[in-house]
């Protein structure tokens, strides 16, 4: 079980995550940075959905349900996009360079404190 310590420090990184994409959009003065938070903020919801809507009711069912993979795949588009957005809107000259390695190193640091909440407050079902 995550103790006081972790919630601290996962909720520090998060803010720095947040610093970086707010200081990467208002330090350049474009504002089209703050898209990587909302693809970071959805990502996760696609999988958490399709987990809940896929049935673990037999015990003997051991292969993998096609919904999940939806989610999972979802997912996945969501979070290559947070990281490519910034790299496109760099190359079409709309952000600067600066402004998208921030963007990306924030975004990361987001995305992997949401992921590593979920796992540490993760409470398995028993029946």
């Amino acid at each position: 079980m995550a103790g006081l310590k972790t919630i601290i420090v996962l909720s520090f990184i998060l803010a720095i995550g947040f610093l970086l994409v707010i200081l990467s959009a208002a330090l350049y003065k474009n504002f089209l940075t703050l898209l990587v938070v909302a693809t970071y903020v959805i990502a996760p919801i696609p999988n958490w959905l399709c987990g809940r809507a896929s049935s673990q009711d037999d015990f003997m069912d051991s292969g993998s349900s096609s919904i999940v993979e939806l989610g999972r795949f979802m997912t996945g588009f969501l979070v290559v996009m947070g990281v490519a957005l910034p790299v496109v809107l760099a190359h079409c000259d709309l952000i600067r360079p600066e402004a998208m390695v921030m963007s990306i190193v924030g975004g990361l640091l987001i995305y992997g404190t949401i992921i590593s909440f979920t796992m540490f407050f993760h409470q398995e079902e028993e029946f």
